[in-house]
This record gives C-alpha cells, structure tokens and sequence, in this order.
C-alpha cells in the first residue's frame, strides 16, 4: 500500500504544524556547537549489512551514537573507549553539565527541597535525567544510572519521595553505580527516600513483643540481592527486618535526612541466611545484613543475570552468566569487572539488534542520532509520560520492565514522536534535517540518489536489506528533497521502523 504524505501526517499528528527548520534554539546549544558538540561536517558511514561493531557497543553501553561519534570511537578503538567509559570521572563532560546545572533543586540538601512545589521537583528529576542521557559523554555510566534505578526503583509521587529522591540519585545511585555493589546496597538501605518509600522510617521495636516491619527486607532479599528464588525463608526476612529496626527521618531540623534511634532497635542476637549477627552490635546490624546478603552466592547469580539481561539479551546466555557471577565474586562485588566480561564477550558481540528499547531509550537515542539542540522541555517529557515511562513513576518496587512485551503498546506514540521532532513541531526540541543530511552525504552533490539507503546506514548502523529498502524507497521517488517537509517525513519513517526500535 502506497504510503501518501497526507497519511503520514494523519498518523503523526502533524496537519497544521508549523515546521521551522532553525539552529539551536538556546544558549546551551550554541556553545556546545561552538565546542564542537554539534553535527560535524562530514560523516562516514558503515556499508555492511550487519550492524557495525562500534554502532552496537554505542547503542548497549549507552543510549546510542550522536552525530560523530562513530568515527571518534573507531579511531580511539573499542577497547580504550569501554576502559575510557569505566573512569567516568576522567571525562570531561561540561557541555553536559552546562545544560543540567539550571536545575538548582537537585543540587540541595533533602530539607531546602521541601520549599519548592512537588510539581516544580517532578519535572526537574525528570528533565534532569534525560538530558544526562541524551549529552553525557559518561554513556556508560548513564546506562548503568538507569539500570540501578530500576533495580532500586523508588516511586517518587509516594509520601514525601519526591523531596528526597534527588539526594538518592545523587549519593545512592551516581555516586555507586560503577563502585562496588555491597556500597550500593547499604546506602540504598539507609537513603531517606528508600526509608520513605519501603516504610523503613516506621520499621521499630516498641514493645518486646513487637513485631518489625517487614516491607523493605523483603524486598532487599528478593529483588535487590539474592533475587525470587535465591534460596531465603520467611525466617530470613522476619531476622532481616529486626537488623533493620531503629532508623528514622528527622522532621524538623535536619529534616529528611536519616538518624538511628537505638531505643526503637531490636538489640538481639538474629539470625540471617544461616549466620549469626551478635547481640549488641545496634546501628551496625544493617551493615552486618547488607555484608551477608551480598556474600550470598545467589546475589552474584542475580546480579550477573540482570545485568547480561540488560546489556546482551532477555534470556541471558547461562555461560555468559555464569562467568559475570564468577568476576562479582572474585572482586568482592565491584561493578567494573562484570562489566567487562560483558561488554568484551562474544555473546555481546553477537547481540546486534535483537534487544527492543524501551519507550525512554528510544526517545533518547532519536534525540542523540538527530543531534537535538534540547533543554528536554515539557513537551518531550509528555512523550515519555504517554508512553508510559516517565522517570522515577514506576509505583512497584520492581522497577520499570525490563522485557519488550509490556512495551509493546507504545508503538504508535513512538511513531507520533518520531515525525514530530523531525518536523520541529516539538518546543525546546530543535533538529537541523538540513545539517545532517549534508553531513552524510546528501546534499546537492549527489541528488536523490541511494538517499533511502545512506539514511537508514547513518541511523541503524548497517544498510538495509531489500524488504526494508522497498518500504521506504517508494518515499523518495518523485520527491522534492530539498522539502523540509518531505525530509522530516523520510527521517521519521526511519526513526520509526523496527529496525531502528531494536538494539
């Protein structure tokens, strides 16, 4: 069935837009072209028919190639690159910190944000977290931000969340993303939001017979360490709990930063996955259960099969696995070695484009692929939202999906977005078509021709196969390609074909 412009538009939502086809559209975005953060001049292009090698590590260790970054990566080499992304303190990442830095809420101490409107906090986190994802040249370590989000996942609309869940991006999440997983663990454990959210603040022991609450240890061995079927009893969490017993929030000077409270602790000898934590020991009954928990061999099981889930495939490779859980062990649970036996595996490797993104990678490796001049205004933020991935509103402790099934229904937002931000008909999302089709090649020089072709190499990584290369081929036949109009619509069909929704 022939594809029409006025059914594209219909799809899209686009009938009635204006489509200005202007620069950077803010301050940010004309220095960060300036510094040579925007679209270069020239860029080659792969001309196989598999996924490029450094395209598929740019797209899984992070959220996809900007315009370049290709070219910058297979110069330095794979190898230096993944080393390079495992000491994100080493890079130099001002252009991004130059756009993040306007959102002053997130910089304060838990007590200041209670001062701002939770709606004004919201739309911070949430800008805050795309635009890192979107400029960051630490792309590792925001896909592991995300990861470990989710792994750790707090729902922010829940009680006072909101006001507290910057300070745990901060201290919990960022700060121990690449560390060590134990570090990661105990502070999760303790953070004001967690404490919130998990109803830790009201785990406490009143009365000798008092019975702890149970909430967040369950969960610390079920998802957060030994995982649903590692091997712990109801005995274990019931022991749990009373190591956690005792940690509360100050409300009024200090407030919403955590104290223990030796007087609501349960003092008593426990006993955890068959070890005993001594009587007497108080406030350093959580770092003993923390210690215990992440010894266990099913935490390293656990841990390893997430994260080759998230880097590799949904059915992780059981000796792929099995190697992770090995280098979690061996170093005492660091992060940075089970990152490497991945990301240099040959099951990475050969994974090319088997994984779908899910609704907030997809939104940010279009920004990315574009070279988007964005401040991640409200407008993209809706985007998110209607496709049901809006940052940190996930209500169950489980995490955002990491499986494609439950996505599945996004299709046709991921469709809206896609036309929309190539035609500039979102505000405070710029795309130069113009540029970009210059620098791969398409302008005056060489017409029309293999337009479909290079097109989709620049955004998928590889050229397209004949099915594919007949869907969209027709579009540019009898086409005026120097119609802003008609480019937009060619680059968001490519955005939204399957091939570039895969990973």
């Amino acid at each position: 069935m022939k594809v029409t412009r006025r059914k594209f538009l219909a799809a899209s939502g686009l009938i009635g837009c204006s489509l200005p086809f202007s620069g950077c559209s803010n301050l940010s975005g004309l220095i960060a072209d300036r510094m040579g953060g925007g679209i270069p001049e020239k860029m080659p292009l792969t001309d196989g028919l598999r996924i490029d090698p450094i395209f598929h590590l740019l797209s899984r260790a992070g959220f996809g190639p900007r315009p370049g970054d290709i070219e910058r990566v297979r110069q330095q080499g794979a190898k230096a690159w993944i080393e390079e992304q495992l000491e994100p303190e080493k890079i130099d990442d001002k252009l991004c910190d130059l756009r993040a830095r306007r959102f002053e809420s997130l910089e304060l101490d838990p007590g200041m944000c209670y001062e701002f409107k939770r709606e004004v906090l919201r739309k911070d986190l949430s800008r805050y977290h795309l635009l890192r994802s979107v400029y960051s040249k630490r792309q590792l370590l925001e896909s592991m931000v995300e990861f470990f989000s989710d792994h750790f996942n707090i729902y922010i609309e829940k009680g006072d969340c909101i006001y507290l869940k910057a300070t745990d991006d901060r201290f919990v999440i960022r700060k121990n993303a690449l560390g060590c997983f134990r570090d990661l663990v105990l502070a999760s454990a303790l953070s004001p939001a967690m404490l919130v959210y998990l109803d830790g603040k009201e785990n406490k022991k009143e009365r000798p017979d008092g019975i702890p609450n149970e909430n967040y240890a369950r969960e610390l061995l079920e998802l957060h360490t030994l995982g649903v079927d590692g091997g712990y009893t109801q005995k274990d969490v019931y022991e749990a709990a009373r190591c956690l017993t005792g940690w509360r929030l100050y409300s009024g000077k200090g407030r919403g930063t955590a104290y223990f409270d030796p007087a609501l602790h349960d003092d008593g000898q426990k006993v955890v996955l068959g070890t005993k934590i001594p009587p007497g020991q108080g406030a350093k009954d959580v770092e003993l259960l923390v210690e215990i928990a992440c010894r266990h061999p099913s935490t390293a099981r656990h841990i390893a099969s997430k994260l080759v889930a998230h880097l590799v495939s949904e059915e992780p490779p059981s000796t792929l696995v099995k190697k992770v859980a090995a280098r979690f062990t061996e170093s005492s649970g660091q992060i940075k070695p089970m990152l490497q036996e991945i990301l240099f595996s040959k099951e990475f490797e050969s994974s090319a484009g088997l994984k779908m993104k899910r609704p907030f990678h997809y939104v940010v490796s279009c920004l990315r692929a574009t070279g988007a001049d964005t401040m991640a205004g409200d407008p993209v933020i809706e985007y998110l939202t209607r496709m049901g991935h809006g940052p940190f509103q996930y209500p169950t402790p489980d995490g955002y999906p990491a499986e494609a099934n439950p996505w599945l229904g996004t299709l046709l937002w991921r469709w809206n977005f896609a036309f929309a931000l190539c035609s500039n008909s979102i505000e405070s999302a710029n795309v130069s078509l113009d540029r970009l089709f210059s620098a791969v090649g398409l302008d005056e020089t060489n017409g029309r021709k293999n337009t479909a072709e290079v097109l989709f190499s620049y955004f998928v990584g590889r050229r397209p196969g004949q099915s594919e290369l007949a869907a969209i081929k027709e579009f540019v036949n009898k086409k005026d390609l120097e119609d802003g109009l008609v480019r937009a619509e060619l680059t968001g069909l490519i955005l939204s074909s399957p091939a570039f929704q895969k990973v």
